[in-house]
């Protein structure tokens, strides 16, 4: 989940729905880094990750999702929860809706990280692929107490079978740059990424190339591989 989607978690081809009818299902991934919105979770060092997902047929899902990080302090381990519902609005119209809660593990003080974040996810499948309008906010971001939003467009089309590309564009921006800010003085950064995405024996498979406007070496421009495996039960 963390942070999507989207929010390194499940790699999804075509589509953002849950899984339909898989009640439960566990997904492990191993990445050669922790990317969130273009800047490295883990000082630019790979990543396990691992995922439990409930999924109603109703489209009500909830789930837990955690992943190795590193801040350069005590926190070591990232542990996300999640409740949402997946609405498919007409044939061409979906529209998936939740909140999640992001905790961090390892120190003393690692939970002063701590935060939650409401999200929206608008995708339109069309003869062109699918198109997606994304939306996050959180109230008290990292635990500083500032507000924090999130906006990505993003379209994902077909290459051939089993294979696709996504394009996407995000803007993170900070409502109080007295509490936290990027950068020197800056109050939002902008993020760019190509994702093909596939699948192989049972595997999904992302190669991402990536790049920010941020001047700093966790979000430099970067490649950076995800290979995950679900399991449905």
């Amino acid at each position: 989940m963390k942070k999507y989607y989207a929010y390194g978690a499940a790699l999804v081809l075509l589509s953002a729905a849950p899984a339909a009818n898989a009640d439960w299902s566990v997904t492990v991934t191993g990445a050669t880094d922790y990317m969130f919105n273009g800047v490295s979770q883990t000082n630019n060092d790979p990543a396990f990750q691992a995922s439990l997902d409930y999924a109603a047929d109703n489209g009500v899902y909830a789930g837990m999702w955690t992943s190795n990080v590193d801040y350069g302090d005590d926190a070591d381990q990232e542990l996300d929860g999640y409740f949402g519902h997946f609405v498919q609005l007409s044939d061409s119209l979906s529209l998936d809706y939740g909140i999640a809660y992001y905790s961090y593990h390892g120190g003393n003080d690692s939970s002063a990280l701590n935060y939650g974040e409401a999200y929206s996810k608008f995708a339109y499948t069309w003869a062109q692929g699918t198109s997606e309008a994304n939306f996050w906010y959180a109230w008290d971001y990292f635990g500083t107490g500032a507000g924090h939003t999130i906006v990505e467009v993003a379209h994902t089309i077909s290459l051939a079978e089993n294979h696709a590309l996504r394009f996407s564009a995000d803007s993170s921006n900070s409502l109080d740059g007295d509490k936290y800010m990027w950068d020197v003085d800056g109050t939002s950064y902008q993020h760019y990424k190509v994702a093909w995405l596939t699948s192989w024996m049972g595997f999904d498979i992302e190669v991402a190339a990536e790049n920010t406007t941020l001047d700093i070496d966790t979000a430099d421009e970067r490649i950076v591989l995800a290979v995950s495996r679900t399991f449905a039960f």
